[in-house]
């Protein structure tokens, strides 16, 4: 069998990177993430060797060596995300017949408490979705965006990217409904409240007054626009969401995906099924749900109660014996 040419695992890293951006459209914080996690692993390996490293011949003895060499700067859920991208790359390897044996199948994922998200209670949640309305440096069209942003960013559960790449045509306000494209590429429908299609309403009534002042351009299809007629972006609903967090529930750190946190556990809490929740978040998991929800094992016995056919009988039934 011929030897690899030098710098054969850089190569083959590129593929997988354009392989998970294109093929299996991952999202692009995984894509960013698993690259950084790869070429490191190929860093370690050239100054561990004093060489290039192929893919062929990695063994599962220098992964170890490497995930020693990082445990003491980085945090078991950091550890276990870079073992996740060095298995990945190397089951794709193995099935494309690149290698003959993956050696990460056996490495031990490093245990973690996964540590819960800060979430909002549905009080504080009420006041920073409401907070823009009580701004009087904001003009009217950005106090009404802002105010139909937060309702849906709070009341749909929507991921802060899913947010900012809707469409005016992904809404349906007459079915009290939004299409949203979540990760993978993958379309779900879900539902609006009813405090999210007033506001999104009274906001579409004004939002052509959002273009540029002195060419007059708009973004047609963008729901979210910019004074400037833009497309919102990722980072201006995040200053908007610290603002917002700092006047309406004293959070100045506040994150858009607290809200969708927060959704989730006011919609459990008020006995929702955690698989209609599961549907309407977008999870591919159950057990991801269920760390949305911030809820106690006694919280969730009493929501089951409230909610279960057989638990409501069963209750009854004791009361009646008593």
């Amino acid at each position: 069998m011929p030897s690899d040419p030098p710098d054969a695992l850089c190569r083959s890293i590129r593929r997988f990177v354009v392989l998970l951006a294109d093929e299996r459209r991952a999202s692009p914080h995984t894509v960013v993430a698993y690259e950084r996690d790869l070429s490191q692993l190929a860093v370690f390996l050239r100054e561990r060797r004093q060489g290039p490293a192929s893919p062929r011949d990695v063994t599962k003895f220098e992964l170890r060596a490497w995930l020693g060499s990082l445990s003491r700067q980085n945090v078991p859920a950091t550890l276990a995300r870079k073992l996740a991208a060095v298995r990945s790359f190397f089951a794709t390897l193995e099935r494309a017949g690149d290698i003959s044996e993956n050696p990460a199948l056996y490495l031990e994922t490093p245990r973690h408490r996964p540590r819960l998200p800060k979430f909002l209670g549905a009080e504080a949640a009420e006041q920073v979705v409401t907070a823009p309305l009580g701004q009087p440096g904001l003009g009217d069209v950005e106090r009404l965006r802002d105010h139909a942003l937060f309702e849906l960013l709070y009341g749909s559960g929507l991921r802060v990217s899913e947010l900012t790449g809707l469409d005016v045509g992904h809404l349906a306000l007459d079915e009290a409904e939004v299409r949203v494209l979540g990760k993978g590429s993958k379309e779900r429908i879900v539902p609006i409240g009813r405090q999210a299609e007033r506001a999104l309403r009274a906001y579409l009534e004004r939002r052509g007054e959002l273009r540029d002042r002195k060419k007059g351009h708009q973004d047609p299809s963008a729901l979210f626009l910019s004074k400037r007629g833009r497309r919102l972006g990722v980072r201006r609903v995040q200053t908007l969401a610290h603002r917002y967090g700092a006047l309406g529930a004293g959070r100045p750190d506040l994150h858009p995906h607290a809200l969708r946190h927060s959704c989730a556990t006011h919609m459990l809490e008020g006995g929702a099924d955690l698989r209609v929740i599961q549907e309407m978040l977008g999870h591919a998991s159950l057990s991801t749900t269920q760390r949305y929800t911030h809820l106690s094992l006694e919280q969730l016995l009493s929501v089951y109660d409230r909610a279960h056919p057989l638990a409501r009988r069963r209750s009854s039934r004791g009361s009646s014996h008593r």
